[in-house]
């Protein structure tokens, strides 16, 4: 009994339903996308057989690396909300498994940057490839109004939950 209350937790809004039908199913609908990216991403995690700090900071670092950003110990901190001890025992996880390597600030001695591998791209890349694959598959099959239309609710669902954060 106590897992079956667990497990429909997500499938329930904590406020007034909506009113119409279609209100409704579109809310379990989002509801339903909800949890299926969450267990999606515990299944990225498991496949990328890192922890779910080393998983967030690694992923954070490859999209550094691929927008062509210098990502620091401090830009780590903020990005993970959390402190330098951690931010340092991250990286020398990831280092030892060969995802990260350490480049020397060109004009300062003190400092470096923490760079993702392409070993960490792979990484990425592997654990997150049928979650992506997925989306990515039912996008392109909608016509293209359909697309603009769903793109419009989810973005005013988004900008409107963005209002509380």
């Amino acid at each position: 009994m106590p897992l079956t209350v667990v497990r429909n937790e997500s499938e329930h809004l904590y406020a007034e339903q909506p009113k119409t039908d279609g209100g409704r199913r579109l809310s379990e609908a989002i509801l339903h996308l909800w949890r299926a990216e969450r267990n999606q991403m515990e299944q990225a995690q498991r496949s990328s057989e890192l922890s779910s700090m080393d998983l967030t900071a690694l992923r954070y670092l490859v999209q550094g690396r691929r927008d062509g950003r210098d990502i620091g110990p401090k830009d780590l901190i903020v990005m993970l909300n959390t402190s330098s001890a951690t931010v340092t025992n991250v990286v020398d996880r990831l280092a030892a498994r060969g995802y990260v390597a350490r480049v020397q600030h060109p004009t300062d001695r003190r400092a470096h940057y923490t760079v993702a591998t392409d070993a960490a791209v792979q990484r990425v890349d592997d654990s997150f490839e049928p979650h992506h694959s997925a989306i990515v598959a039912v996008i392109d099959s909608l016509p293209e109004h359909e697309a603009e239309c769903a793109a419009d609710v989810v973005r005013r669902i988004a900008e409107e939950l963005d209002r509380f954060a």
